[in-house]
This record gives C-alpha cells, structure tokens and sequence, in this order.
C-alpha cells in the first residue's frame, strides 16, 4: 500500500548554516535508505507559506488568497510517498524522517482510485 508521510514543523525557527546542512544530510541519508529499500516512490520539500495560495469555490465564484488556509504552529514543509506492506512499517520509516525529531509527520495511506 502507498502511504502519503506529510512533514510538518515550525517554519519559523531558525537554523544555523551548521545546523541546516546538518538537516540535509540528514534527509539524503533517509532518502537513499528508502531508495535502497525499494519503497520510495516521490518525495520533494515545499516552498514557505509565503509561497502558497489557497483558492476557494462559493457559489460559483472562484476567490484565492495568499497563504495557507489556516493560521497553525507547524505547517507542511514536504512530504514522501512510499510503498509500504503494512501501517506499521510506514510509520517506522516516519520516525526515521529528521524533522519528527522537533515537527510531526502525518502518515496517510493513499486511496487508490
């Protein structure tokens, strides 16, 4: 089954350089541990909120505006797609992902239509 592992933490907190190459390699080294287990299938960071527009629908009308929909203390900061046998063994790979450390990681099997 494929599971959708949603990264979430405080954009707002700083890292130092040190801190946030420490944070990459940290993330190549995951990414090529899913690779080389064969359960990777995509997965990519996203830009800020500063960056995102949410588009509505009401009543016919199209109305977009500049940010997430909702204020929170942690947001979607990127996401993996893997193919996991079971639940639990995507949630052990989420707790592997470096961010749980300090954010959350949401695991959603994806719906296969």
């Amino acid at each position: 089954m494929r599971y959708m592992l949603l990264i979430y933490s405080n954009e707002n907190i700083q890292l130092s350089d040190k801190e946030q190459q420490a944070l990459y390699q940290e993330y190549g080294a995951f990414t090529q541990e899913v690779q080389a287990n064969g359960v990777y299938e995509a997965g990519d960071p996203l830009h800020t909120t500063e960056a995102a527009t949410t588009v509505r629908v009401r009543e016919g009308a199209s109305a977009q505006t500049d940010g997430p929909f909702a204020e929170t203390k942690e947001q979607l900061g990127g996401y993996y797609i893997l193919n996991c046998e079971t639940l639990d063994e995507a949630i052990g790979y989420a707790a592997k992902i470096p961010t749980a450390k300090n954010g959350s990681i949401e695991v959603r099997p994806l719906l296969e239509m």
